[in-house]
């Protein structure tokens, strides 16, 4: 596949070959707007040893959770790339259990960089990983992509950092009494327990959350129901 050639499933292939190296250390801030600091390494589809860097921010905006119309809402920003706004169209049809959109997050990108290098990829993503290090920030994260579309990297990683962080998000929601859905945090679980049965790489995921939440006893004989089903289909 050309870099000038794009397919209609381009957005798949970047999803599917979008390998996060390392995630920022802290979740997506409940109260308020979280800054990540990104480094997207991707290399060139026609010339050996040539490495693209990319490097700059995104931003999660606080989210309002449950907005009424969060489907109609738009949630990204900055973003150029038209596959990028087809992955979001295609969880908004097919993944209603998402709660990135359930919560109303905008995501903007800007861009600092775009340094090309004549370097073996295992050469750069070495150096990349130790000037990071280095720097030793909460957020930053370090991401093997494609070159196009390499926007969809980015909201793929965005995607995962908020699955991360919304049990935390309904815990402290729950605290301070300020979920307008009473019901919000047994939504949750079924959500888990959804997308655990699609895809049982999920399970250890729901079993943390389960007992992140404080809630794995009553809802033991159902997980452990799950990973019989997951097991029988090895």
């Amino acid at each position: 596949m050309s870099e000038k050639d794009p397919t209609p499933f381009d957005f798949w292939y970047a999803v599917q070959n979008t390998h996060i190296l390392q995630m920022p250390r802290r979740d997506l801030e409940t109260f308020g707007t979280t800054r990540i600091h990104y480094h997207l390494l991707t290399e060139s589809m026609d010339t050996v040893d040539k490495v693209r860097v990319r490097e700059g921010t995104l931003n999660a905006a606080q989210p309002q959770i449950l907005m009424p119309d969060h489907f109609q809402t738009k949630n990204i920003e900055g973003f150029e790339d038209s596959e990028t706004n087809r992955f979001l169209e295609w969880l908004k049809q097919n993944q209603p259990q998402m709660r990135f959109l359930q919560y109303g997050f905008t995501i903007s990108k800007q861009d600092v960089s775009d340094t090309l290098l004549n370097d073996p990829l295992h050469v750069v993503q070495d150096n990349v990983m130790e000037a990071v290090k280095r720097r030793d920030q909460a957020n930053s994260a370090v991401l093997l992509g494609v070159e196009q579309p390499w926007e969809v990297c980015l909201l793929k990683l965005m995607v995962d950092l908020v699955e991360r962080s919304a049990a935390g998000h309904v815990n402290e929601l729950q605290e301070r009494n300020l979920l307008p859905n009473p019901n919000l945090a047994a939504q949750a679980i079924e959500q888990d327990f959804a997308m655990a049965e699609q895809d049982h790489s999920r399970i250890p995921y729901l079993y943390k959350q389960l007992h992140r939440r404080g809630v794995f006893e009553e809802h033991q004989d159902r997980f452990f129901a799950l990973v019989r089903r997951a097991e029988g289909q090895q």
